[in-house]
């Protein structure tokens, strides 16, 4: 009989090294040209994410997307579920944005705007302030427990806290009124989806920016999955010159480090400890780089206090790397046909959405006939009943004229006018009266005019049917 080979079931050691632990990222503090522009996106990003739901305009909330009344407000502008095809406009802008500035320099929002490194800028700030530099913050690790690693860790954590927890209530409110949601948490009023989501969002915070931090953008954020199908060789990215910088080596500063044959790296690590993903550029592009320019602030001042010429590690594109290309002729390629295509259709589609804001008008008329038989009067007119929905998107009362058209002699029946508040939609009905042989039995065309009596050029025209018995 035929003996049947056995294979051998991996040990769980053997299992477990095809994963990688994670290690902690402890990043170093530096400034430089690209750190001070992060700081500027940080404060901008803020300052409108905090303040905004704070700002009113005409006695309300200037930003508030109110989902219980189906309205949408942003300053002047009243949105409602009809006007869906902005949000769509909105979202084909933000694609092609993505598009245009990944195709120009790549994962610029991602190292700039993105709300998970902006957070994870501000807490690791937070962490730096309480626990120190990068070399203090490692030594407070290994250290054991104490009085004071207690203190400086809760302190740490509950700054985090208020943040996250300031952050959720900040976002809640772009949903409920932010002055009635704070005096709700004062009270502890607050109901159960308003609860659930100002916790979740605080706790979402807390996690990401805390503890997950490099993790979400390595393994969680999908745009570090397909951004290289955006990429091509005239793409500026994060590179390090590797015919200036190899062989690297420690050196002294006095001696010509090129009459030892090295390079112009000192192979400091410098590059690797700012990173706040803790990869190592010199070893090329990687998924995991965001483009935040650390290690060539980094390297830049390592370049300073050697005496050696910047741009070891710059923004640069590969094609101007191969064929040592003037920054002119780099930023030549830069702007291609492909980027200026981008470029076109996102400038094309935002002035045709601007002007279709500019010239949209303030009123939606939905009209419905009703179901019931016409009547026909004691003089033989023929009466229809139909059911109109006004929907007033201004910022003030407005009072409209209802006309038909369409057919010989037809009239409204009872009053012509009615008066709608500000932002708000009224359903009521019309009777419309024809004479007597005016038109033939069966189905009619006719039309609705509904213009406002201040304003002629904010008219609204819908069609109907008018029904004629047999």
């Amino acid at each position: 009989m035929k003996k049947i080979p056995i294979i051998p079931v991996p040990s769980d050691e053997a299992e477990l090294a095809l994963f990688e632990e994670r290690k902690k990222i402890y990043a170093r503090s530096q400034k430089g040209w690209f750190q001070s522009w992060r700081w500027v996106l940080v404060f901008f990003t803020q300052i409108l994410f905090y303040g905004s739901a704070w700002l009113t305009w005409n006695d309300r909330q200037a930003v508030l997307f109110d989902l219980v009344n189906r309205k949408f407000y942003i300053f002047g502008l009243v949105l409602w579920p009809q006007d869906f095809i902005y949000l769509a406009v909105l979202l084909v802008i933000s694609a092609l944005s993505l598009f245009l500035f990944t195709a120009i320099a790549g994962r610029l929002f991602c190292g700039y705007a993105c709300p998970q490194t902006v957070y994870t800028e501000i807490f690791m700030w937070v962490e730096a302030k309480i626990e120190g530099d990068r070399n203090a913050r490692m030594k407070l690790d290994q250290a054991p427990m104490s009085f004071n690693k207690f203190r400086l860790k809760s302190t740490k954590h509950l700054i985090w806290l208020l943040i996250a927890l300031w952050t959720g209530f900040t976002f809640v409110g772009y949903f409920t009124p932010i002055q009635i949601l704070a005096a709700e948490v004062v009270s502890f009023n607050l109901g159960p989806w308003e609860t659930f989501w100002f916790l979740f969002y605080a706790f979402a915070t807390y996690g990401n920016a805390g503890f997950m931090r490099e993790q979400v953008c390595k393994y969680m954020c999908p745009y570090a999955r397909f951004q290289s199908a955006m990429f091509d060789k005239d793409t500026l990215i994060v590179t390090y010159d590797t015919d200036r910088g190899e062989p690297r080596g420690s050196r002294n500063k006095k001696i010509d480090f090129k009459a030892q044959g090295l390079g112009s790296c000192v192979d400091c690590g410098i590059c690797v400890q700012v990173c706040p993903t803790g990869i190592d550029i010199r070893h090329g592009l990687q998924y995991e780089c965001i483009a935040c320019g650390a290690c060539i602030d980094g390297c830049d001042q390592v370049m300073d206090k050697m005496g050696y010429e910047r741009g070891l590690i710059r923004y640069t594109t590969e094609h101007a790397l191969v064929e040592k290309m003037t920054k002119e002729a780099m930023w030549k390629r830069v702007f291609r046909l492909r980027t200026l295509v981008y470029g076109a259709i996102l400038g094309l589609i935002i002035l045709v959405a601007a002007v279709s804001l500019a010239y949209r008008v303030p009123l939606k008329v939905d009209i419905l006939r009703d179901r019931a038989m016409p009547k026909i009067t004691e003089v033989g007119a023929i009466e229809n009943v139909y059911r109109l929905q006004i929907m007033n998107t201004q910022e003030a009362a407005r009072t409209f004229r209802i006309s038909v058209k369409g057919i010989s002699g037809a009239t409204i029946v009872g009053e012509d006018r009615v008066t709608i508040k500000s932002a708000t939609s009224q359903a009521f009905p019309v009777r419309v009266s024809v004479p007597a042989g005016v038109v033939p039995t069966g189905s009619n065309r006719i039309r609705f005019v509904i213009a406002d009596t201040e304003q002629e050029k904010i008219s609204v025209v819908e069609k109907a049917v008018f029904l004629v018995p047999r």
